[in-house]
């Protein structure tokens, strides 16, 4: 399994536990109606915790969490800024 895709695993196994749903990757979780914007924050904590980033400031937007697959890229991207 590549990074991408345990970072991907995760995200989508923490998702089904709180929503008992199967997420495809590039489905929006947000305009499904199963989860509303208050769970944007549950998902932050997840993140930051689960993967040890820390996300602020312009990473903070809604549109970041939409998906399993933009939340792999943020993860990826905050990861390696991280490294530098």
């Amino acid at each position: 399994m590549t990074t991408t895709e345990v970072i991907a695993d995760r995200i989508a196994q923490f998702l089904k536990e709180r929503t008992r749903i199967s997420w495809e990757p590039d489905a929006d979780i947000f305009d499904s109606g199963v989860v509303s914007s208050l769970f944007a924050t549950e998902l932050v904590v997840f993140l930051e915790e689960a993967f040890d980033i820390e996300i602020g400031g312009r990473d903070l937007r809604l549109d970041n969490f939409r998906t399993v697959t933009l939340m792999t890229g943020l993860v990826q991207r905050l990861r390696e800024a991280g490294d530098e």
